[in-house]
Order: C-alpha cells, then structure tokens, then sequence
C-alpha cells in the first residue's frame, strides 16, 4: 500500500539536493474574536491604532469587525512565524483597551444577529466589495456561523525541491505542470486524511447556548449554558460549522484531479445562478445584498479544508491567479484555535503539520471518484461529532475501518517523512511531534478536545466559563511579555502606512460601484492584468 510513498523517500534520502527542503515556507493565519470586558462579541469598531482592515498586510479583520485575523509572511523557520504571530498579538492587546482576545474557536455569548457588526473596511470600491460580499454570507447561511474561528496553515515547497522530484520521477515537461499536479495529489490525500486533523487537534466539542439563539439543536445538554457532544472533537468541522453540506443545496462541488478541472469547476459555481439566492435579491431598495445571486459570490465563498492559492496581482480574481501562475502554495484550513495556547498553535503542531502534508505529497494520490468523495465528507463529519468513540469506524474504499486504527497506520506511514525532513533539523523535531500524536491516538482522552470536556466537568463550568477563563489567562500571558521598541515601531508603521493606502484608494476611485464590479466579474484569462483599479488582496 505504501510502495510508492518508500520508494520516492528512499530516493530523497539518497539525494544531498533533498536538504533544500529546509528552504519550506510556513505560513499562519489565525482569527480571534474581540470579546468584550462583559464577555460579548466587542460592539467597537476596529481600532484605528491597528491600521486598516482593507490594506494593513498582518493585521486585518474576516468576517465581522471584532473578528481580528492575524496573518504571518511565509517563513523557512517555524519559530520565526509563530515569533512573528506571537509580537502581532502583543501589539494588538496595546491597543484594545479592556477587551479579550477570545481564545478558542467557537465564539463567546452572542446576543443574536444584531450583535455582529459585518466587517467595515471604508468607502472606496474595494472596501465595499469586501463589506457586501460579507454581508450576503450573511444573508445566504446567517451571521452567527460566520463569528466561529480557526487557524490555517500556509505550505509551500521550494522550487529547487520540485526540480528534484521531477527529475527523481523522471518526468518530462515543464517545471510548472509536474509542480501544479504534485500539489494536487498533496490536496487530493489531504482530503482523503484530513479527518486525522479533527481527531488530534480538535478543540470544539462544546459551543455556548446562545450560538443557536432560539433556533432548534440535536445537541445534547451539557449543562444549562452550554451545548456539545460526547466524543465530539470539532464541531467547528460539523454540521452546526461552514461544511460541504452546503454544497448539496447549491450543486457546487470543486474538482481536485488537476488545475484546469479545479478552475473549471469553480468557474461554473461563479456564473451558475442559484434560485434560492436570487430570492434574496442582490440590489433590494437601493442597498447590494450580496455581490451577485450566483452559486459562489467569489472564489473564497467555496468552503474547502484545503485550499491551492496564488498571490494575487493587481485587480485579478483568484481563478484566473492560478490559471496565470500555478499554485504558490497550499492552505490547511481545517485547524481550530487550540485553546490551551495563547496563539492558537503550538510549535509541535507545525512540525506534525508540515510532515503531514509531506507525507500526503509523496504518496500515492488517484482521481477522486463520486463515492470516494462522499466518504471523504461522511468521515469529516463523524469524526467532528464522535472522533473519539472507541467504537467509531470510518470509510475506506467501501468498507468500514477503526478510525484508530487507520490513524495509528497513517502515523506509521508519516515516519519515513519525519526521518527525511529531521535530517536537516537538530533535536528531531519532526520525530518527537509524531510520536506525541501516536499517544493522541492511542489514548483519546489527551486530546485537546476531551480535556477541554473534561476540564469542564472537573471546575462545573460551561463552555463559556471555561472559553473566558482561557481568554483571561492568555491575555494575562500577553500582557506579562514585552515588545521591542524595534517591533513596536514596525507595526506602528504598518498601521499608519495602511491607513494613508486605504485613503489613496478612496481618493483615487473614478468610477462608480456597479461599473467596478461589473469589470471585476467580466475579467478572463485572456485580459491583461488590470493594475489601475484598487482591489482587496485578501477578502
């Protein structure tokens, strides 16, 4: 079964290029609501002092105003990118007073839909285009799943390691198709794994009674305040989340066998009307409800745990980034907000995470037919809401399999690749996170989900207590280190440069919304890039 995955490790092993693996870029993004002291969804715009949300590079904001998201710049050192996320967080609390950054993935006490403010980012076209299609994820699967937040973790492979591999599989052709179709089949067995993600690093299993409101739950009671699942490790990643189900309303489903189906398929989505969206309407009594009553508003509203991404260049639709370029790296977005870390992640993560997608690369990675991408979506779900019953089976190939004992396989599998990248690294990080996630596997208790639930029980909390509780002590961790006077200024620098960039481009719109729009939509491959007309880097 894993003939392949030895073979292509035994011939990285046996090449001294193989060490420019340690030329890999990671990179994190990483969202936290702004809490208030009363320990609600902050009601206060975003602060002034942290830049603007539209073009501030580290510090932006995704869905609504108190939803900070935090980003790092690719790094070829793990610690440099959780350094860099770690000096963005101290700058932050500087500058938000008395509220919280909340600490774990699902959001604190809601008061309902009127208590979350869609993300502003100004008056020019850019930052209205960023506003509206915020505002018709609203419309389209309500404001309160839009508050939950999660880490994603940016990967890239040099392109010396892609001239490497290509020449060790001995295949022909340019550098680009071999390097656009290996991270393909890293994506396709990312998906076909990514249920081992939930499982070790879940840390949802319980939510805050007032995420639903009134409406109906199937969830348990865990006490008066709180709802969750027993052996739930990521409800984040389940049914009450932003999943594939929604796919089934909407008939969108991304092809993964190569970039042009990938491209296709979500062209298809973008121009596709949807009925039940149209019913919404787009234009209502003067105000844009959402950008158009298509499947996807833009690329970004197809929710994937695993995204291929390219920069974008000037005003460009990501489509047409990949098409143009090829895929720069790939995002793992199926991460939540670890609530036993002050940032969210932990350094161990990142080596796991890195020999994950390695491992994922190097192995063998068909097509993925229909039935193979039902069971990739029935094994998120199951192992979401019940990762950790010892009873659990998944699907594998038609038939039933342990969830520990395929993970304890995978585990196995992923050795060959911790040995090949620890080569390059002192102290074998890579071997030392592997062997604490085989303990996670075989002992589901350590998980960060069940401690969480088990945590709960112990202090007679509910998840919010509990949510709250964490927030305070990482915010006291924040406040008890110190920011360089050097790191103090470039994020103070950022700020005020981000402010006067968000300016130029209100200043410099000469034409009106629709007519943005309309040129932001009718872009095609064959168009030069347009670098004249402002657009969101990051929506």
């Amino acid at each position: 079964m894993y003939r392949t995955l030895h073979s292509r490790l035994d011939r990285l092993h046996a090449a001294p290029e193989a060490s420019c693996l340690r030329d890999s870029l990671v990179g994190l993004e990483k969202e936290s609501l702004r809490a208030s002291v009363l320990g609600g969804i902050a009601q206060t715009p975003h602060p002034p002092a942290l830049g603007s949300a539209l073009t501030h590079p580290y510090i932006t904001t995704d869905y609504a105003e108190a939803l900070l998201e935090f980003i790092t710049p690719p790094c070829a050192d793990r610690r440099q990118a959780l350094e860099f996320l770690r000096d963005a967080h101290l700058f932050v609390y500087r500058h938000i007073g008395a509220e919280t950054l909340w600490g774990t993935s699902m959001p604190c006490v809601l008061a309902g839909d009127a208590s979350i403010r869609i993300g502003y980012y100004g008056e020019s076209n850019a930052g209205r285009m960023k506003h509206v299609y915020r505002r018709g994820l609203g419309y389209r699967y309500g404001q309160t799943m839009q508050v939950i937040a999660g880490v994603h973790f940016n990967y890239s492979l040099p392109d010396r390691f892609w001239s490497l591999y290509q020449q060790l599989e001995g295949s022909a052709g340019a550098l680009r198709a071999f390097k656009d179709a290996g991270y393909f089949a890293m994506i396709r067995n990312l998906q076909r794994f990514g249920w081992l993600i939930p499982y070790l690093f879940g840390a949802s299993p319980a939510v805050c009674r007032s995420f639903f409101g009134d409406k109906p739950t199937p969830l348990p009671l865990f006490n008066e305040s709180t709802y969750y699942e027993p052996y739930a490790t990521s409800l984040r990643m389940g049914d009450i989340g932003y999943t594939n189900r929604k796919e089934g309303e909407t008939g969108a489903k991304a092809c993964y066998d190569d970039l042009d189906a990938y491209v296709t398929s979500l062209t298809h989505a973008l121009t596709k009307t949807c009925p039940q969206y149209e019913k919404i309407g787009v234009v209502v009594d003067g105000q844009y409800r959402q950008l158009n009553a298509n499947v996807l508003q833009i690329e970004n509203e197809y929710y994937s745990t695993i995204r291929p991404k390219q920069l974008l260049q000037g005003n460009e639709k990501p489509t047409l980034a990949l098409k143009r370029r090829g895929v720069q790296y790939v995002e793992l977005r199926s991460l939540d907000v670890n609530a036993y870390e002050p940032l969210g992640i932990s350094e161990q993560q990142l080596y796991f995470l890195e020999a994950f997608m390695l491992f994922c690369l190097l192995h063998d990675s068909p097509p993925l037919d229909r039935e193979e991408t039902r069971e990739i979506d029935e094994n998120q779900l199951a192992t979401a809401h019940e990762g950790r019953d010892p009873e659990l089976n998944l699907m594998c190939q038609g038939r039933p399999r342990p969830l520990r004992e395929w993970a304890a396989e995978l585990c196995d599998a992923m050795q060959g690749a911790c040995e090949l990248l620890d080569r390059f690294e002192p102290d074998n990080p890579f071997g030392r996170s592997l062997a604490a996630q085989r303990e996670l596997v075989r002992d589901p208790e350590q998980t960060p989900s069940a401690r969480m639930l088990a945590e709960m029980r112990h202090s007679s909390e509910g998840f919010y207590a509990f949510a709250r509780r964490m927030s305070e002590t990482h915010r006291r961790y924040f406040n008890s280190q110190s920011l360089s006077p050097e790191r103090e200024q470039f994020f103070a620098s950022l700020a005020a440069e981000s402010i006067q960039q968000q300016h130029d481009i209100e200043v410099a719109d000469d034409i009106d919304f629709e007519e943005y729009l309309a040129r932001y939509f009718a872009q095609s491959i064959e168009e030069d890039i347009r670098t004249d007309v402002a657009y969101p880097h990051h929506l």
